[in-house]
């Protein structure tokens, strides 16, 4: 808009010339003066006002050849002060502040100048308006700079905050990554490490006396061996449980984990009561269900010397609801975390996460010699 009212500008000045002094001998020279200022000012860097390409002039030196044929122009025809205007502007943004007082306070001076020669008479308004509007208008540009500033500076701090809240998300991202494969690693490969390893020991003890008995629990542990290479397998591609990899779901994965639980020690029972629920639920619903599922029974197995545990999902229209019931010895679940059996190491810890992460909730109910139970619910959607 700025170097459009300039081009403006000149041409009407140039018109005006034209029309009342045709006859002029000094219309050539006004002339090709107007055509030089106005070439000058396209080819020169006061179209952007940025620092110039090598194959322009410097700004200054463009603004100084600018106003120097403007003022030529001004001695003979003073109908062109009124072009000081744009010019009065592109010093303010092209010069430092002293230089730009400077050639404000010159164009000011050649502007009342050039009225005065129009006027043909001294005329107050003629000498006291143009340093007026000249001081309004530095004005007005000094408060647009600022603000134009602090916008800048906004601008630069909103991108930074972006860039480290973005950095912030990605450092999150990755510990939730770790916690949630140290979770996957801990309900998988761990936990059937530490079966293969109480079963090898239940056989290398009865070998002499019970081959047959010590030759079942080495193929039980080969069998946890094949089902662990399965879910290492599963890592490299991706972290859905294997088990609910077939077609039938959590349920045939929950009858799954209870026949590989099962033992001489341990019977494991599954109990589905899906009610008139139809749809399927989530996979990352399913997930969490049978991760808890199995570092419940990892903990039964381990610390309660329990005989008999119990799986129930029983699934509701706004929840999945899982219990893991056992008749073991038992603990004080009202006494401080991490002091009874069944609730040290991560497993508890990992279950709480998993559940948290679904907004449900994870409740234990125990006395000594009395069992336990835990139960994990999770909300469901609505169905529509």
């Amino acid at each position: 808009m700025l170097h459009g009212a300039f081009f403006l500008l000149l041409g009407s000045s140039l018109a005006r010339f034209l029309i009342r002094h045709s006859g002029s001998a000094q219309l050539p020279w006004i002339t090709a003066l107007s055509v030089v200022l106005a070439v000058l000012y396209v080819l020169g860097p006061g179209r952007d006002l940025r620092p110039a390409p090598r194959a322009r002039l410097p700004r200054h030196t463009w603004l100084c050849a600018v106003v120097t044929i403007w003022v030529v122009l001004v001695v003979l025809a003073p109908s062109f002060a009124w072009c000081a205007v744009p010019l009065f502007y592109t010093g303010l943004r092209t010069l430092r502040p002293r230089a730009a007082i400077g050639l404000l306070t010159l164009l000011v001076i050649l502007v009342v100048v050039a009225q005065l020669e129009l006027s043909g008479r001294f005329d107050p308004d003629l000498v006291f308006a143009p340093p007026a509007v000249a001081a309004i208008a530095t004005g007005v540009f000094i408060r647009m700079e600022r603000q134009s500033a602090r916008q800048r500076r906004l601008i630069d701090d909103l991108i930074r905050t972006r860039r480290e809240l973005a950095a912030s998300e990605r450092r999150e991202g990755m510990l939730a990554e770790r916690q949630r494969l140290s979770m996957e690693i801990h309900d998988t490969l761990a936990q059937g490490l530490s079966s293969q390893q109480m079963l090898l020991q239940a056989a290398a003890r009865i070998w002499g006396t019970d081959p047959v008995k010590a030759r079942a629990h080495v193929r039980t542990a080969e069998s946890i061996a094949e089902h662990n290479l399965t879910e290492a397998r599963r890592f490299v591609h991706d972290l859905a449980p294997a088990d609910l990899a077939g077609a039938g779901g959590l349920d045939e994965a929950l009858r799954a984990l209870a026949v590989r639980e099962s033992g001489d020690r341990l019977t494991v029972r599954v109990h589905i009561d899906d009610g008139s629920r139809s749809p399927r639920l989530p996979d990352r619903v399913q997930s969490a269900l049978l991760r808890i599922a199995q570092g419940a029974l990892a903990n039964v197995r381990e610390h309660s010397g329990a005989t008999t545990a119990a799986l129930t999902l029983t699934l509701l229209d706004d929840q999945a609801v899982l219990d893991v019931a056992d008749d073991g010895c038992g603990f004080d679940a009202a006494g401080p975390p991490g002091t009874a059996a069944g609730v040290r190491g991560h497993g508890l810890p990992a279950m709480r996460a998993r559940v948290g992460q679904l907004g449900g909730t994870l409740t234990i109910e125990s006395a000594p010699g009395e069992g336990a139970v835990l139960s994990a619910a999770i909300p469901l959607e609505t169905p529509s």
